[in-house]
């Protein structure tokens, strides 16, 4: 699939001036470090807020959003170019359908992000979510699985609806560093990761247009952070982690060879075959005509093993009677050729 091609990053010019001027400063480190394009893959379930936050990064509308309307079938890509520099970001659909893990849609992400390179993932969930369940570990397991061990080494958790009251009247912090550390930790159960890799980071985000704003106009959360500055710092801190990005190549997609991937088991399942079934079947075999022979009467016995000796004695007859005929055979032949040698003596 050719790449789409990038246009002018106007969306920029819509945010507030302070806000503007964060952004470059943080896309500058990205420069700095001769990064002239940066792919960000946003995923998660269905109604979560995927595509609203990507019309909130872009500046501008281009995904649609509505309640009344299901969201995108396909994945998306969005690039913009501003000095030099291309963000790409890619919309995907919801990772749910019917409370399962969808593995149609997981199939066509998968396939739409052929020789795409991934820099970051944006795993987003919403913050009043208030438990992690079966289904989001299905979740992260799924896309484990599907994009490799690096995948969520690349990824930040992004919650969405942030602008909420905590229940109970309790505090937004205290809310916040639970609902986030409830899904860390399913992310790292999940995806298999080591207790020393340090914790998956995560942001709050607030697409709504009645998210408050501070006096320069820019969006902040009830805890006075400037959420859009803070989101793409975080991508770009990801982004410059030591983790390599994910390159997805035809392997990646179609899994290892399927020959390849199953001749190692041949040999042990042949070897756990003889173990596990012949050896046991042959061994309860023998002891089966063990505990029949024993359970027999005597007479029984006896009379086998007379049967069998008779056996044997009419063969060892049989066998001298071979020798006897074939010994008088021979006698009979030399007395025959006497005879012819006597005759031929008579000739001469």
């Amino acid at each position: 699939m050719a790449a789409t091609p990038a246009r002018e990053w106007t969306g920029l010019q819509q945010f507030p001036v302070a806000t503007q001027t964060a952004l470059h400063n943080i896309l500058g480190k990205l420069r700095l470090q001769n990064k002239e394009s940066l792919t960000v893959l946003v995923v998660g379930k269905g109604g979560v807020g995927k595509s609203s936050t990507v019309n909130s990064v872009v500046g501008e509308r281009v995904t649609v959003v509505s309640a009344f309307q299901s969201e995108t079938l396909r994945p998306l890509q969005c690039a913009r170019s501003r000095a030099g520099f291309t963000l790409n970001i890619i919309d995907t659909p919801g990772l749910v359908e019917g409370g399962c893990i969808n593995d149609q849609a997981l199939d066509i992400i998968r396939r739409f992000l052929l020789n795409k390179t991934i820099d970051v993932v944006l795993y987003v969930d919403r913050l009043d979510g208030y438990r992690v369940d079966n289904l989001d570990k299905q979740v992260i397991r799924a896309l484990a699985r599907s994009f490799g061990p690096n995948f969520w080494r690349l990824a930040m958790i992004v919650l969405t609806h942030a602008q909420l009251s905590p229940p109970d009247g309790g505090e937004y912090s205290e809310f916040v560093e639970k609902r986030s550390a409830a899904l860390q930790a399913a992310i790292r159960q999940e995806a298999g990761l080591k207790k020393s890799e340090k914790e998956t980071p995560y942001v709050l985000v607030e697409n709504s247009g009645r998210c408050n704003t501070n006096s320069g106009g820019e969006k902040i959360l009830p805890n006075g952070t400037v959420w859009l500055p803070a989101l793409v710092e975080r991508i770009v801190e990801v982004a410059t982690g030591p983790t390599t990005s994910i390159f997805v190549d035809k392997k990646l997609i179609d899994g290892p060879n399927a020959n390849e991937r199953g001749k190692w088991w041949i040999p042990l399942v042949i070897v756990a075959q003889y173990l596990l079934v012949v050896r046991p079947i042959r061994k309860a075999i023998d002891k089966d005509l063990i505990e029949e022979k024993n359970q027999r009467p005597q007479w029984e016995i006896r009379a086998e093993e007379f049967r069998r000796n008779t056996s044997m004695d009419e063969d060892d007859q049989a066998d001298e009677q071979a020798i006897s005929q074939a010994f008088q055979q021979d006698v009979l032949g030399d007395q025959l050729d006497s005879f012819d040698d006597d005759d031929d003596e008579d000739d001469y």
